[in-house]
């Protein structure tokens, strides 16, 4: 029997202060966290928020697992505009420092600017832009106490494919960086039936979450199509050891977001009894 950790990112309560939400978080019965950047839910640049903020984790007993770094059109670490680069990297930066102030273990960063339709003449030079920022991200977060996590894309976005993933992971200077497996970007991008096998040494985390095979819906597991009960086999099977992370999508009340991870992780533990190491 497997019996990986079963968290929550509070991204699904971007709209509200996260301040107002971890009470109700650690009710529901979640102890560990991911910590979404999102400036309505945490700001990042605030201080006395992040304050706050780690003193309710500890009063609650909460694990601030993970931190997932903040993405825009703005912050984009392959733009071919140095300036633009720096300002995107002033960014993570900050975000950098805030994640370490919170004690997490992973920084989840998506390695790329969220653009589709970019020339192909600027694919390796974005390419080559990325993996010198990530070489100073990964340094930055490990002089913070940290270890940079790389999250597989959307396929029509920049870095949206296994391959990319493969080669900036070869690229950075760094060999303490990892991957989080985003279920729903990779059942959208074809390769979900592939990409545990081929990023299966770098795999640290799994940001867990179901679609209906066209949009990426964020859907509690066990809501839509995703065949869960092989993902989780192959994850055993490749020695995957870390915290699946439910990352899914607001309901229309506090309590039924709630309602619906619960349900959700009651559905991925029947399915982990059946799993053998």
């Amino acid at each position: 029997m497997i019996d990986w950790p079963i968290g929550l990112s509070t991204g699904c309560f971007y709209q509200r202060n996260i301040l107002d939400c971890l009470e109700a978080i650690r009710q529901a019965g979640f102890c560990t966290l991911e910590i979404c950047s999102s400036p309505t839910h945490l700001d990042y640049h605030d201080m006395q928020q992040l304050r706050a903020t780690r003193k309710c984790l500890q009063e609650l007993c909460l694990e601030a697992y993970s931190f997932h770094a903040p993405w825009a059109d703005s912050i984009d670490i392959t733009s071919p505009d140095p300036a633009l680069r720096e300002q995107a990297m002033a960014e993570i930066r900050q975000a950098v420092a805030a994640a370490s102030l919170l004690g997490v273990r992973y920084f989840v960063l998506h390695p790329g600017p969220e653009k589709s339709n970019l020339p192909s003449s600027e694919t390796l030079p974005r390419m080559e832009n990325a993996a010198a920022a990530l070489s100073e991200v990964a340094e930055c977060c490990e002089r913070a106490g940290l270890a940079l996590v790389l999250e597989n894309k959307l396929p029509h976005l920049f870095s949206g494919h296994v391959r990319d993933l493969m080669w900036l992971l070869g690229s950075i200077r760094s060999p303490r960086v990892g991957v989080c497996l985003d279920t729903g970007h990779a059942f959208l991008s074809r390769e979900l039936s592939v990409v545990v096998q081929k990023l299966s040494g770098h795999l640290w985390m799994v940001h867990a979450s179901d679609n209906l095979g066209q949009f990426d819906d964020h859907l509690p597991p066990g809501e839509g199509v995703l065949e869960w009960g092989r993902l989780l086999r192959e994850l055993a099977q490749a020695r995957f050891g870390g915290t699946l992370v439910l990352e899914i999508a607001p309901r229309e009340s506090l309590e039924a977001t709630l309602q619906g991870a619960m349900q959700a992780r009651l559905f991925l533990r029947h399915l982990l009894r059946t799993v053998t190491p």
